[in-house]
């Protein structure tokens, strides 16, 4: 496990800031409150984990190249800066990082906290399903959370967080993502991520929430299993180029703890709007799964408490609040 609250955040937060151009070292000094030597001891640390800087008398260090995959201290320094950071417990590989949550957070640990891994060795999704979680620019991501709210308070959580991770996305990476009811992210029919909820429930209570969050950023199509490369798809595919995966993972934390934020406070007047935006289902014909009961019909958005209504092909309406859903061809 790499430890992420050392001065090095720091010292990497100032150079991206200054944006390929220099900072000096006593600056450095300064704002960390060590010394000049200090600050250079850091800095050949960070030259043995893949940090190139170039350093000039008088005018002092100059980040020339830093690591492309994955990275605690790059997540750490991109984070929008609050008076308490979230808490990120970076692993090169886990079981699943959901898993690794529940357990942290059997042992009481303080939540929001956040687990992230460069690759599972059990990944999941939802209804049981293997979720592909090789080391090849995947983002696996946790965040687990105590909300102390009532079952029917949370039945629209994974939706309200869906769309904006949507909107985070499109805003940033200026792809249209849409989500697919009730917890996959798709772009242009393909999918590109996923979500996956669990809580603990006692008495009335939702006690714990983990938000789990696969979501394939880095890693080119001819590098998934061949049985699901024609149905997945990455940001850098649909870009034709890479992404900063670490710029890009620290911007979805911070949109996942406003959202969360929002949520609490019952904030979710944009709810309706923004399904409405990127609901791939609507008007769509489908076919639903519950169990071996099979409905067919037309979708058409969701109610208040987050349920997939459905016109079904008999004329009859049905709201459904869990189901496997699969797009008819047009």
């Amino acid at each position: 496990m790499t430890v992420v609250k050392n001065p090095e955040i720091t010292i990497i937060r100032e150079l991206l800031k200054a944006n390929s151009g220099f900072v000096s070292g006593n600056r450095l000094a300064e704002i960390i409150g060590i010394s000049r030597v200090g600050i250079w001891n850091h800095m050949e640390k960070l030259r043995t984990q893949g940090f190139i800087f170039e350093a000039v008398r008088s005018q002092g260090y100059r980040l020339i190249q830093k690591p492309d995959s994955l990275h605690p201290l790059l997540i750490e320094a991109n984070l929008a800066t609050h008076k308490e950071s979230p808490r990120i417990i970076f692993l090169e590989e886990v079981d699943s990082t959901n898993s690794e949550a529940e357990r942290r957070l059997a042992n009481g640990k303080e939540t929001p906290f956040i687990v992230i891994s460069r690759s599972q060795t059990a990944g999941r999704g939802r209804l049981g399903r293997r979720w592909f979680s090789g080391d090849s620019g995947n983002l696996l991501l946790s965040v687990a959370f105590r909300p102390n709210l009532s079952p029917s308070r949370m039945r629209n959580f994974t939706l309200w967080m869906s769309v904006n991770l949507c909107e985070a996305i499109a805003n940033t990476c200026k792809i249209s993502p849409g989500v697919k009811w009730p917890n996959d992210l798709l772009y242009e029919g393909r999918k590109l991520g996923g979500i996956l909820t669990e809580a603990r429930i006692d008495s009335d209570q939702t006690r714990d929430v983990i938000f789990g969050l696969g979501l394939n950023i880095n890693n080119p199509r001819k590098s998934w299993p061949k049985d699901i490369a024609s149905r997945t798809t990455s940001i850098s595919d649909a870009l034709g180029h890479k992404v900063d995966i670490n710029r890009l993972t620290a911007m979805l934390i911070n949109r996942i703890l406003k959202a969360y934020n929002q949520f609490i406070k019952n904030d979710l007047d944009t709810l309706s709007n923004m399904w409405e935006q990127f609901d791939l289902l609507r008007g769509k014909q489908i076919s639903l799964l519950q169990g071996k009961t099979r409905f067919q019909g037309i979708a058409s958005g969701i109610d208040d408490s987050g349920a997939l209504r459905l016109k079904l092909n008999t004329g009859a309406e049905l709201a459904v609040h869990a189901g496997d859903v699969t797009i008819e061809k047009e």
